[in-house]
């Protein structure tokens, strides 16, 4: 019994599971029509779909190619492979393949009476952990919303994001996965009852930081008419790098080859074992002996400018001169972070404590350092931030709650304002603050031993997905009753997004009990998603305004 025929006897075993066939561009596939976990109706599977050759042998780092026609009919009802990474949070290496470009598609309906908007998520991960898989990314909750939802797999760390600066691997090789998976839902969508022309592209973290990226890219422009941006923006230090190119060549010295031919280096790395090109952080300046233990200050392989080998670029510039170029597609948006983001972090604290107190410098943001003034005081500087969030006390257990709150700030919050407010005019912003905090959260039950409050990383995520994975990232059980005071606040969640997705407003007929106000630089309105909704103004103004001035003070800002 061939693979295929073991997947439908299994099914078949199984009541409310039809298997049918949807035709796409490239041949037929066999998907499943499942009942949904909250027991209120039906939806169309279809996972593990290839939009992609496997970028494996020769076409490791390189530029995906598009998947070609199959002959006869392609299986999917069980996810693909997971691409190869290190997941930092379990630390463990996941079993996962290079050949891993796939998508899965869900959906109400195959044929309705007017197609379905499409909401295409991009899972987070520091680009290096992660997948579409619907373990965390499960459909039900979006698709009862009549919203078309497709998640995706790309590359992950050196094997995605390696840049040898030539015209093979000229860099962000997974960013263009995701591009590649996003003209394929563009081109095939209608077959599962989707609106070409009503696609937002979504993402959480990384993901988040991904959605940006593909409104400065030349390649993603047209694909998308809407954005929902959860934690993230270029401007993360987990999301730009800097010296990639030295960085990739330094990947190949720690692995054995000291070449400094890019060809020579390629042929080399392409004959490494996969897994031990992965969870590698080549230093290249003696700053990153110090930041490579404060977990999000340095990660070693992100998206980055590419030189022009006549290849079709992703990215042209750095973030900052896209901004102040101007040069950005405007979309509306809808964006904002939970109320304490470094909570995620805490299991894996300790270390990090021990860092920062003995050197204060590394308080100070990474960019400040790489493209500061020269003639700055950088000890001046990180006394101000000391003294800002510690006052005179040591950074320890005793101020965990103040620890918690600069690395939020400083990595995340900041980021995200300062990115918001160079943003060229042209289109809308719905500015939000999750603050939901439940049985369902994942990460924020870490701060009751130590009576800190608060939503940590990917909070939120639990409230629009049906995720089978809860406290501390560990998997279990985690059904939701609809009648629980937890599947109202979920309901009321995923209500805010898809109303979005649809209708390019939260609350467009305010019928949450609220009206969300759209963001701009005067009145910086937004709204608190909390167990009910409630619009406010300048949020985090005091934080906003301290990072100002510390960036002002080091000579970097954008016109």
């Amino acid at each position: 019994m061939n693979y295929l025929t073991c997947v439908i006897f299994i099914l078949s075993m199984f009541k409310n599971v039809e298997l049918l066939l949807v035709k796409v561009n490239e041949g037929l596939l066999l998907g499943a029509r499942l009942p949904l976990s909250t027991g209120q109706g039906l939806y169309y599977s279809f996972k593990g779909i290839p939009y992609a050759e496997a970028p494996v042998g020769n076409l490791r780092f390189k530029d995906p190619r598009p998947v070609q026609p199959w002959i006869g009919i392609k299986q999917a009802i069980v996810h693909g492979p997971v691409c190869i990474q290190y997941n930092a949070l379990l630390k463990s290496y996941i079993p996962g393949s290079e050949d891993c470009l796939y998508l899965n598609v869900y959906t109400p309906d195959l044929t309705p009476e007017k197609p379905f908007p499409v909401m295409v998520f991009i899972h987070g991960g520091s680009f290096m952990a992660g997948s579409g898989n619907s373990l965390i990314l499960g459909p039900d909750f979006i698709v009862q919303k009549n919203v078309v939802l497709v998640t995706l797999n790309y590359r992950l760390d050196a094997l995605g994001f390696l840049k040898l600066d030539s015209k093979d691997v000229p860099g962000n090789a997974g960013l263009k996965d995701q591009n590649l998976a996003l003209k394929w839902v563009h081109d095939n969508i209608a077959a599962f009852g989707g609106d070409p022309d009503e696609i937002t592209l979504a993402g959480q973290s990384a993901g988040s930081a991904s959605v940006f990226y593909h409104m400065m890219s030349p390649m993603s422009k047209g694909l998308f008419k809407r954005g929902i941006a959860m934690s993230g923006v270029p401007f993360c230090e987990w999301a730009v790098t800097y010296e990639l190119t030295k960085r990739s060549f330094a990947l190949g010295k720690l692995l054995g080859s000291d070449t400094t031919d890019p060809d020579e280096m390629l042929q080399f790395l392409q004959e490494q074992p996969a897994y031990s090109i992965i969870n590698k952080t080549p230093i290249v300046i003696p700053e990153e002996n110090y930041w490579q233990n404060t977990r999000l200050k340095m990660t070693a392989f992100q998206p980055a400018p590419e030189k022009d080998f006549g290849q079709e670029r992703f990215l042209l510039e750095t973030p900052i001169e896209t901004l102040k170029r101007g040069n950005i597609t405007p979309v509306d948006l809808f964006l904002g972070d939970t109320s304490l983001e470094y909570l995620y972090q805490l299991p894996d604290i300790n270390s990090s404590l021990v860092s920062y107190n003995l050197m204060r410098s590394l308080l100070i943001p990474r960019e400040i350092i790489l493209t500061g003034s020269p003639q700055l005081d950088f000890d001046a500087i990180a006394d101000r931030i000391s003294d800002k969030y510690f006052g005179q006390r040591d950074i320890d257990y005793s101020t965990l709650y103040e620890f918690l709150r600069y690395q939020s700030e400083e990595i995340f919050v900041y980021p995200a304002r300062r990115f918001l407010k160079h943003l060229p005019a042209g289109n809308k912003r719905y500015l939000y603050k999750f603050l939901i905090i439940s049985e369902r959260n994942r990460f924020a039950s870490l701060g009751e031993p130590y009576g800190i409050v608060g939503t940590g990383h990917s909070d939120d995520i639990e409230y629009i997905f049906d995720s089978r994975v809860a406290k501390g990232g560990f998997p279990v059980g985690f059904p939701v009753s609809v009648t629980s005071e937890i599947y109202r606040l979920i309901n009321q969640t995923v209500t805010l997004y898809t109303n979005f997705v649809k209708y390019g407003n939260p609350t467009p007929d305010g019928s949450l009990g609220a009206v969300w106000p759209e963001y701009d630089e005067d009145s910086k309105g937004y709204m608190k998603i909390n167990s009910t909704l409630s619009a406010d103004n300048d949020p985090d103004a005091d934080a906003v305004a301290f990072w100002t001035s510390i960036f002002s003070e080091a000579g970097i800002e954008l016109p």
